[in-house]
């Protein structure tokens, strides 16, 4: 790790700083891993400002754990950050190893790319279920799923996602659209051994259905899981994973807590969704993979749970969806 004395809890880390600031360390110079292919908005959903400063690093985790979902090919804040900083930042918080998470062509090559730059990252690749409908009008979405495969063929590329269906941004004239892309990205996951990372919002029902009729991979994540307890007893039974984000920490989110506290403990993971979905109280400010620790934290917290044991389970089970980091 480059330059500790950056890393200090309490403190925004170094390479989170804009330019120029103490303890800068924006110039990693060569071999440091490919560039952000896209920046998030710095106003939000609303149009608002956002406040842009990242939130100071966490107290470290007893047990090193890993960021299930994040998108290190999007930009955030006043500085752009590379890999090799975004994942020495982490492993300085306690965060071992990420699943870097294709949600395109540009993002799922930038994911190939970032696999093979750092073995602190492992991939998913596909097609987010907003551009499916898109790409099938513009007559391009069998050649991107062609894509898609080709790129899940590289040996650290553990998952096919984010795929799935989101009923919040699609109009109605889409959804058939994308309920075939998820069938598509269902099938390559099974026929590659690949595990699953489901985007799942405002379509719990026909998730849930979709899966259950195609038939499931060995391995299946609900990503950024925003269900109640009655979708947690249906990941409990079919053994699908359930991955907590930072919204399990906002005030309005008591059905997320009520589904962590019945959730199977060898079923739950955790995951920033960097940089987006910041937990509280940093919400709205950019969010990254050492950020992971106050989710973890909080969820500790709602479980009731020696926070060393469920470090252990998160590492654990994240292992067992992916594999070995090494």
């Amino acid at each position: 790790m480059s330059n500790s004395s950056a890393y200090s809890a309490g403190s925004i880390p170094g390479p989170y700083r804009p330019v120029g600031g103490p303890d800068d360390t924006s110039d990693d110079g060569p071999g440091s891993g490919p560039a952000p292919v896209r920046a998030r908005k710095s106003e939000g959903d609303g149009g608002q400002r956002r406040k842009l400063d990242y939130p100071p690093l966490p107290e470290p985790l007893p047990v090193p754990v890993i960021d299930n979902h994040t998108h290190l090919d999007f930009s955030d804040g006043l500085v752009e950050v590379s890999l090799r900083a975004a994942l020495d930042a982490a492993e300085a918080a306690g965060v071992a190893g990420v699943v870097q998470v294709g949600s395109d062509l540009e993002s799922s090559r930038f994911t190939v790319k970032a696999v093979d730059a750092d073995p602190r990252i492992l991939g998913a690749v596909a097609l987010h279920p907003n551009d499916a409908p898109k790409l099938a009008a513009e007559g391009s979405l069998e050649e991107a799923l062609q894509e898609i495969e080709q790129l899940a063929a590289h040996p650290r590329i553990r998952a096919i996602g984010e795929t799935g269906l989101d009923y919040f941004r699609t109009p109605q004239e889409g959804i058939e659209r994308q309920r075939y892309s998820f069938r598509r990205h269902l099938d390559i996951a099974k026929r590659l051994g690949l595990a699953l990372q489901i985007h799942d919002r405002d379509a719990h029902d026909d998730v849930v259905a979709t899966v259950l009729e195609e038939g499931a991979p060995e391995r299946v994540v609900l990503h950024c899981f925003s269900g109640d307890a009655a979708l947690a007893r249906i990941c409990n039974e079919n053994g699908w994973y359930m991955s907590f984000a930072g919204t399990v920490t906002f005030k309005n989110a008591g059905n997320l807590r009520e589904a962590l506290a019945i959730a199977d403990p060898s079923l739950i993971l955790a995951e920033t969704d960097s940089p987006f979905l910041t937990p509280h109280p940093y919400r709205g400010q950019p969010n990254a993979s050492y950020v992971v620790p106050y989710t973890v934290r909080a969820m500790a917290e709602v479980l009731g749970a020696d926070l060393e044991e469920l470090c252990g389970r998160i590492r654990a089970n994240s292992t067992a969806v992916y594999g070995s980091w090494d």
